[in-house]
């Protein structure tokens, strides 16, 4: 965990091997030209899925004709954000965050079991803590401005990953997954992530950081 100046960077270091989701592509990095075999400098071809590791959802990865990644919002990930910890091991319950009283706006991070142990994990962890159908609807009726999470999905694996989805990026909230917050105590922050602008796309790699308010 690399913290500067009180910036506490929250994104995961991509590298061959590490999870992803198990119908994405698997993450690889090739010398295309290398300073080793003689060539004038090092370049490096990077294959990967749009949603591996620390990343921003488009809306129109679930939703047809949602915005792509290139036309977010600025503000929708960088700005004030509150990290809510969830001791819940399975799911984000309402019944767990409604005492937080979340409020239309804003920018909410929630730290579960995920980032002390699905995160370690060099294999894909399909029984992850993930947001709840009913949570997932809540935050769509509170009107938040963007959620985010320690794993690669809102939704659950082999479960309700597609009503999750929708509700959240139907309801025009960002996503933010990926990221790592097992440094990051409960509370609020200056949240800075911006995803790659690629045209039209369905998510964006991004770097994620926050510092203490």
């Amino acid at each position: 965990m690399n913290k500067s100046n009180n910036w506490i960077d929250i994104s995961l270091t991509i590298h061959p091997g590490m999870p992803y989701w198990p119908d994405n592509p698997a993450v690889s990095i090739e010398p295309s030209q290398c300073l080793a075999h003689g060539d004038v400098c090092n370049v490096s071809k990077l294959t990967i899925g749009t949603h591996t590791g620390t990343h921003v959802d488009g809306i129109n990865h679930f939703i047809k004709g949602g915005m792509g990644i290139d036309k977010m919002p600025l503000d929708a990930t960088i700005g004030k954000a509150r990290v809510i910890e969830i001791k819940d091991s399975e799911s984000i319950k309402v019944a767990e965050i409604e005492p937080h009283n979340i409020q239309a706006g804003e920018r909410i991070l929630f730290k579960t079991q995920n980032s002390v142990r699905a995160l370690k994990s060099e294999q894909f962890v399909e029984n992850f803590v993930h947001i709840s159908t009913g949570a997932a609807n809540y935050l769509a009726q509170k009107q938040v401005r963007t959620v985010g999470v320690d794993y690669l999905s809102v939704g659950g694996y082999q479960g309700n990953v597609v009503e999750v989805h929708h509700a959240i990026l139907g309801s025009g909230i960002w996503a933010i997954e990926g990221l790592n917050l097992s440094q990051v105590e409960p509370g609020e922050y200056e949240l800075i992530c911006l995803p790659i602008k690629l045209k039209d796309g369905d998510g964006g790699l991004a770097r994620a950081i926050l510092r203490p308010l």
